[in-house]
Protein backbone atom coordinates (compact mmCIF):
# COMPACT_ATOMS: atom_id res chain seq x y z
CA UNK A 1 0.00 0.00 0.00
CA UNK A 2 1.19 3.40 -1.13
CA UNK A 3 -0.11 7.32 -0.75
CA UNK A 4 1.25 9.90 -2.74
CA UNK A 5 1.50 12.90 -0.40
CA UNK A 6 1.80 15.05 -2.96
CA UNK A 7 0.31 15.40 -6.61
CA UNK A 8 -1.17 17.52 -8.80
CA UNK A 9 -3.83 16.33 -10.07
CA UNK A 10 -5.63 19.20 -10.37
CA UNK A 11 -2.82 20.35 -13.06
CA UNK A 12 -4.25 20.62 -16.77
CA UNK A 13 -1.99 17.88 -17.92
CA UNK A 14 -4.01 15.38 -16.47
CA UNK A 15 -7.17 16.98 -18.18
CA UNK A 16 -8.32 13.90 -20.55
CA UNK A 17 -7.09 11.06 -18.60
CA UNK A 18 -7.51 11.39 -15.36
CA UNK A 19 -9.82 8.39 -14.63
CA UNK A 20 -6.93 6.30 -16.65
CA UNK A 21 -4.17 7.98 -14.16
CA UNK A 22 -6.45 6.48 -11.32
CA UNK A 23 -6.78 3.46 -12.30
CA UNK A 24 -2.99 3.10 -13.27
CA UNK A 25 -2.19 4.30 -9.98
CA UNK A 26 -4.34 1.49 -8.36
CA UNK A 27 -2.83 -1.09 -10.21
CA UNK A 28 0.41 -0.20 -8.53
CA UNK A 29 -0.37 -0.14 -5.30
CA UNK A 30 -0.67 3.53 -4.35
CA UNK A 31 -4.43 4.01 -2.43
CA UNK A 32 -4.52 7.60 -1.71
CA UNK A 33 -3.16 10.98 -2.86
CA UNK A 34 -2.81 14.53 -1.45
CA UNK A 35 -3.27 17.18 -4.30
CA UNK A 36 -1.41 20.36 -2.87
CA UNK A 37 -2.48 23.80 -3.36
CA UNK A 38 -0.24 25.43 -5.05
CA UNK A 39 -2.47 27.99 -6.76
CA UNK A 40 -5.73 29.13 -5.52
CA UNK A 41 -7.27 29.77 -9.00
CA UNK A 42 -7.27 25.48 -8.79
CA UNK A 43 -8.42 25.16 -5.81
CA UNK A 44 -12.07 24.86 -7.06
CA UNK A 45 -10.84 21.61 -9.03
CA UNK A 46 -8.83 20.08 -6.50
CA UNK A 47 -12.08 20.35 -4.48
CA UNK A 48 -14.09 18.92 -7.24
CA UNK A 49 -11.42 16.10 -7.60
CA UNK A 50 -11.79 15.21 -3.89
CA UNK A 51 -15.37 14.81 -4.14
CA UNK A 52 -14.96 12.99 -7.25
CA UNK A 53 -12.77 10.43 -5.93
CA UNK A 54 -13.22 8.52 -2.23
CA UNK A 55 -9.35 8.29 -2.22
CA UNK A 56 -8.98 11.68 -3.36
CA UNK A 57 -7.37 14.55 -0.53
CA UNK A 58 -6.38 18.18 -1.34
CA UNK A 59 -4.75 20.85 0.85
CA UNK A 60 -5.51 24.74 0.37
CA UNK A 61 -2.64 27.06 0.12
CA UNK A 62 -0.66 29.44 -2.29
CA UNK A 63 2.74 28.11 -3.69
CA UNK A 64 5.90 30.99 -3.05
CA UNK A 65 5.47 31.95 -7.04
CA UNK A 66 2.09 32.63 -6.36
CA UNK A 67 2.42 34.64 -3.28
CA UNK A 68 0.38 37.55 -5.11
CA UNK A 69 -3.22 35.60 -4.94
CA UNK A 70 -3.04 34.59 -1.17
CA UNK A 71 -6.15 35.42 0.10
CA UNK A 72 -6.69 34.52 3.69
CA UNK A 73 -10.47 34.35 3.33
CA UNK A 74 -10.98 32.09 0.34
CA UNK A 75 -8.42 29.79 2.08
CA UNK A 76 -10.30 29.37 5.34
CA UNK A 77 -13.68 28.47 3.08
CA UNK A 78 -11.59 25.78 1.36
CA UNK A 79 -10.04 24.69 4.87
CA UNK A 80 -13.63 24.00 6.42
CA UNK A 81 -14.25 21.03 3.45
CA UNK A 82 -14.09 17.66 4.69
CA UNK A 83 -11.63 16.75 2.37
CA UNK A 84 -9.47 19.34 2.91
CA UNK A 85 -6.71 18.04 4.78
CA UNK A 86 -3.95 20.30 4.97
CA UNK A 87 -2.74 23.93 4.80
CA UNK A 88 -0.07 24.20 1.80
CA UNK A 89 1.83 23.83 -0.53
CA UNK A 90 3.49 27.46 1.38
CA UNK A 91 6.77 28.33 1.85
CA UNK A 92 9.86 29.77 0.98
CA UNK A 93 11.75 29.78 -2.77
CA UNK A 94 14.71 32.16 -3.45
CA UNK A 95 15.60 30.06 -6.34
CA UNK A 96 14.00 32.93 -9.24
CA UNK A 97 14.97 35.92 -7.15
CA UNK A 98 15.75 39.74 -8.76
CA UNK A 99 18.85 40.27 -9.42
CA UNK A 100 18.44 43.84 -7.77
CA UNK A 101 19.53 43.65 -4.28
CA UNK A 102 16.83 45.53 -3.42
CA UNK A 103 14.11 43.94 -5.14
CA UNK A 104 15.57 40.38 -4.02
CA UNK A 105 15.47 41.78 -0.36
CA UNK A 106 12.16 42.54 -0.87
CA UNK A 107 10.80 39.31 -2.34
CA UNK A 108 12.43 37.06 0.68
CA UNK A 109 10.42 39.44 2.72
CA UNK A 110 7.54 39.30 1.25
CA UNK A 111 7.87 35.29 0.95
CA UNK A 112 8.16 35.48 4.21
CA UNK A 113 5.34 36.95 5.65
CA UNK A 114 3.25 34.68 3.50
CA UNK A 115 4.74 31.87 4.80
CA UNK A 116 4.28 33.14 8.34
CA UNK A 117 0.04 33.78 7.97
CA UNK A 118 0.17 30.04 6.41
CA UNK A 119 1.68 28.86 9.59
CA UNK A 120 -0.72 30.76 11.91
CA UNK A 121 -3.61 29.56 9.97
CA UNK A 122 -2.48 26.03 10.00
CA UNK A 123 -2.83 26.25 13.87
CA UNK A 124 -6.07 28.48 14.14
CA UNK A 125 -7.35 25.35 11.99
CA UNK A 126 -5.11 22.45 13.36
CA UNK A 127 -4.17 21.12 10.20
CA UNK A 128 -0.47 20.11 9.15
CA UNK A 129 1.43 22.19 6.56
CA UNK A 130 2.70 21.29 3.19
CA UNK A 131 5.83 23.24 2.94
CA UNK A 132 7.55 24.22 -0.11
CA UNK A 133 11.61 24.88 0.41
CA UNK A 134 14.40 25.87 -2.32
CA UNK A 135 17.52 27.52 -1.78
CA UNK A 136 15.78 28.72 1.58
CA UNK A 137 16.67 25.95 4.09
CA UNK A 138 17.51 28.44 6.81
CA UNK A 139 15.16 31.33 6.66
CA UNK A 140 12.22 28.26 6.49
CA UNK A 141 13.69 26.55 9.56
CA UNK A 142 13.74 29.78 11.47
CA UNK A 143 10.21 30.90 10.60
CA UNK A 144 8.74 27.42 11.40
CA UNK A 145 10.40 27.38 14.40
CA UNK A 146 10.10 30.87 15.88
CA UNK A 147 6.26 31.01 14.55
CA UNK A 148 5.59 27.60 16.34
CA UNK A 149 4.76 25.10 13.54
CA UNK A 150 5.67 22.29 15.65
CA UNK A 151 1.71 22.53 17.34
CA UNK A 152 1.08 21.25 13.73
CA UNK A 153 3.76 19.59 12.20
CA UNK A 154 2.94 18.75 8.27
CA UNK A 155 5.59 17.33 5.58
CA UNK A 156 9.10 19.20 4.16
CA UNK A 157 8.47 19.13 0.32
CA UNK A 158 11.42 20.06 -2.00
CA UNK A 159 13.50 20.82 0.81
CA UNK A 160 17.14 20.57 -1.28
CA UNK A 161 18.11 17.70 0.55
CA UNK A 162 19.74 19.77 3.05
CA UNK A 163 21.29 18.78 6.64
CA UNK A 164 20.04 22.10 8.38
CA UNK A 165 16.64 20.65 7.73
CA UNK A 166 16.74 17.48 9.93
CA UNK A 167 16.34 18.82 12.90
CA UNK A 168 12.46 19.56 11.97
CA UNK A 169 12.10 16.04 12.42
CA UNK A 170 11.85 16.77 16.60
CA UNK A 171 8.74 19.86 15.68
CA UNK A 172 7.14 17.04 13.70
CA UNK A 173 7.63 17.46 10.17
CA UNK A 174 8.03 14.79 7.67
CA UNK A 175 9.98 14.33 4.57
CA UNK A 176 8.53 13.83 1.16
CA UNK A 177 10.63 11.98 -1.00
CA UNK A 178 10.37 11.91 -4.77
CA UNK A 179 11.60 10.85 -8.27
CA UNK A 180 14.53 13.30 -7.64
CA UNK A 181 15.90 10.90 -5.31
CA UNK A 182 16.03 8.14 -8.55
CA UNK A 183 18.14 10.78 -10.40
CA UNK A 184 22.20 10.60 -11.20
CA UNK A 185 22.99 13.54 -9.68
CA UNK A 186 20.77 13.11 -6.58
CA UNK A 187 24.10 12.84 -4.68
CA UNK A 188 22.89 15.04 -1.89
CA UNK A 189 19.88 13.36 -0.95
CA UNK A 190 20.76 9.81 -1.19
CA UNK A 191 23.45 11.13 1.09
CA UNK A 192 21.11 12.42 3.67
CA UNK A 193 18.04 10.00 3.39
CA UNK A 194 19.55 7.46 5.89
CA UNK A 195 19.84 10.60 8.29
CA UNK A 196 16.39 11.21 8.14
CA UNK A 197 14.17 8.47 10.44
CA UNK A 198 12.41 6.16 8.92
CA UNK A 199 9.21 7.32 10.84
CA UNK A 200 9.87 10.63 9.27
CA UNK A 201 9.41 9.63 5.56
CA UNK A 202 6.57 9.63 3.52
CA UNK A 203 6.37 9.28 -0.82
CA UNK A 204 4.77 11.54 -3.48
CA UNK A 205 5.43 12.15 -6.88
CA UNK A 206 5.00 16.07 -7.56
CA UNK A 207 3.34 14.92 -10.31
CA UNK A 208 3.10 15.78 -13.37
CA UNK A 209 6.51 17.68 -12.32
CA UNK A 210 10.17 15.60 -11.04
CA UNK A 211 9.27 12.36 -13.41
CA UNK A 212 11.70 9.51 -11.22
CA UNK A 213 13.52 7.35 -13.64
CA UNK A 214 13.40 4.93 -16.21
CA UNK A 215 10.18 7.31 -17.24
CA UNK A 216 12.44 10.87 -16.64
CA UNK A 217 11.40 13.30 -19.62
CA UNK A 218 8.06 12.47 -19.64
CA UNK A 219 4.84 13.25 -17.38
CA UNK A 220 4.90 12.54 -14.52
CA UNK A 221 1.47 10.72 -12.53
CA UNK A 222 1.51 8.51 -8.92
CA UNK A 223 1.81 5.00 -10.36
CA UNK A 224 5.16 5.69 -10.58
CA UNK A 225 5.59 6.27 -6.66
CA UNK A 226 6.83 2.44 -6.78
CA UNK A 227 10.38 3.35 -8.25
CA UNK A 228 10.70 5.93 -5.77
CA UNK A 229 10.07 3.43 -3.25
CA UNK A 230 12.05 0.78 -4.81
CA UNK A 231 15.18 3.51 -4.81
CA UNK A 232 14.63 4.31 -1.10
CA UNK A 233 14.63 0.98 -0.28
CA UNK A 234 17.92 -0.13 -2.46
CA UNK A 235 19.76 3.34 -0.50
CA UNK A 236 18.44 1.76 2.54
CA UNK A 237 18.67 -1.89 1.99
CA UNK A 238 15.77 -2.72 3.56
CA UNK A 239 12.41 -4.51 1.85
CA UNK A 240 10.47 -2.62 -0.61
CA UNK A 241 7.33 -3.74 1.61
CA UNK A 242 9.02 -2.41 4.21
CA UNK A 243 9.23 0.99 2.38
CA UNK A 244 5.62 1.01 1.74
CA UNK A 245 4.19 0.18 5.18
CA UNK A 246 6.55 2.45 6.85
CA UNK A 247 5.69 5.32 4.80
CA UNK A 248 2.13 4.64 4.66
CA UNK A 249 1.48 4.52 8.49
CA UNK A 250 3.53 7.82 8.41
CA UNK A 251 1.25 9.65 5.92
CA UNK A 252 -1.34 8.18 7.92
CA UNK A 253 0.23 9.76 11.31
CA UNK A 254 0.70 13.47 9.82
CA UNK A 255 -2.65 13.30 7.54
CA UNK A 256 -5.02 11.80 9.97
CA UNK A 257 -8.06 11.73 7.76
CA UNK A 258 -6.65 9.25 5.22
CA UNK A 259 -7.01 6.62 8.32
CA UNK A 260 -10.56 6.99 7.26
CA UNK A 261 -10.22 5.59 3.71
CA UNK A 262 -6.78 3.28 3.69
Amino acid sequence: MIIDTHCHLDDERFEEDLDEVIKRAFKNGVKSFVIPGADPDDLEKAKNISERYDEVFFAAGVHPYEIEKFDERVLKEYLKHPKCIAVGECGLDYYRLPKDETEKKEEKERQKEIFSKHIKLAKEVQKPLIVHIREASFDSKEILISNGAKDVGGVLHCFNASEILLELSDYGFYFGIGGVVTFKNAKKLVNILPKIPKDKLVLETDAPYLTPHPYRGKRNEPAYTIYVAQKIAEILDIEFEDVCSITTKNAKRVFKELEKIV
